[in-house]
């Protein structure tokens, strides 16, 4: 139960950031914009609050009714079903705003950088790991997010070595954090004359997109290389130096871009991937000195971590971090139902949190 004077504080912040926000109006720039996020990031909070305000009000009212002897026996009878709804309904709106109020991920409203890698199983993780690529892609269309490629690595048959991909709107990072990890694919590939199932990996890493602001890089710190491109098996794609591999000396992180043909646009994206990198391994190793604490974690974001299987024969999918299974492979893999994974993940996590929270309190 959250208490009543913090709630009051946030009503009075609300109103507050009106009054200051009518004045800045005239102003307009940064404060304005700054009073601005803050009333918009308030504005479900405060209705979420009077919803169950009017929800307590009522059943104020109609326990008055009930507990009044000379109130007739029919409408007491009606009061107390009414009671009774309004009291689960009491329940589920307290958990409304009490997730709401959990602490902000300050990421949450970044923009990603996806990254596929083809893992083991030769071939058959190439195209299995393309699959994924573009099941992300269509996810994303459905999301009216945007999806640019910004590098691709193919094998002769048509799969993925790599790839690369910047997705920019709204809440990205907040729908997609949960995807990093192994996810492994188990059916009979096209090449199996024997019908045998095979069981190949690729893996995900979503990145949150830092800014300049969010991660400071020197010039002294980073060693730039440049070299020839080169295409599939080998051959040059390219007459110029344009490729850029960016290293970052304090960390030793390394990041290459060759898919433009400006040597300036290549280095341009390879600061962008450098400073997300910096930015989740920081973030990383702060998440890893909170969940020496945390009983309840989706996700430790470690790369090696097996999370999913896709099961074509038996035409599953299983979430192992949340025990979730569902058979509708084929709408998964196309994008179309994966937001029940991602939901059921993102519902997952907010348990966790607000059961830390309660025990907390």
């Amino acid at each position: 139960m959250i208490p009543d004077q913090k709630l009051e504080q946030i009503i009075i912040r609300f109103e507050t950031l009106e009054g200051q926000m009518a004045e800045a109006g005239a102003l307009g720039g940064e404060e304005f914009g700054r009073l601005s996020k803050e009333y918009s990031e308030l504005g479900p909070v405060v209705e979420s609050i009077n919803n169950l305000r009017s929800a307590q009000s009522e059943m104020a009212d109609l326990a008055e009714m009930i507990a009044d002897p000379d109130s007739d026996a029919e409408m007491r009878e009606m009061a107390e079903a009414e009671f009774s709804d309004l009291k689960a309904r009491q329940t589920e709106l307290e958990g409304n705003v009490q997730v709401l109020l959990l602490p902000k991920d300050a990421a949450d409203e970044k923009n990603a950088i996806l990254e596929v890698r083809a893992g083991t199983g030769g071939d058959e993780a190439a195209l299995f790991a393309e699959e994924l690529f573009r099941m992300y892609q269509r996810y994303a269309e459905l999301e009216g997010w945007k999806f640019k490629v910004m590098q691709m690595s193919q094998t002769d048959l048509g799969g993925l070595k790599e790839a690369q991909a910047s997705i920019t709107g709204r809440g990205v990072f907040a729908k997609l954090k949960f995807e990093s990890g192994v996810h492994r694919v188990q059916r009979v590939p096209e090449t199996e004359s024997g019908g045998r199932i095979h069981t190949s990996a690729a893996t995900v890493a979503v990145l949150p997109e830092a800014e300049e602001i969010d991660v400071a890089i020197e010039d002294k710190d980073i060693r730039v290389d440049v070299f020839r491109a080169s295409g599939p098996g080998g051959q040059s794609v390219n007459t110029t130096d344009s490729a850029v591999r960016i290293t970052h000396l304090p960390s030793g992180i390394v990041v290459s871009q060759q898919d433009e043909k400006s040597q300036h646009k290549n280095r341009a994206k390879a600061m962008t991937v450098l400073r997300s990198r910096i930015y989740d391994a920081e973030r990383a190793r702060a998440d890893a000195e909170r969940s020496a604490n945390r009983k309840g974690q989706v996700g430790s974001g470690d790369r090696s971590e097996r999370v999913r299987t896709y099961n074509f024969p038996q035409g599953r999918m299983t979430d192992h971090r949340i025990n979730l299974t569902l058979y509708k492979l084929d709408k998964v893999i196309t994008g179309e139902a994966l937001h029940e994974v991602i939901n059921a993940l993102i519902s997952e996590d907010q348990a966790n949190r607000l059961a830390e929270m309660n025990m907390g309190n």
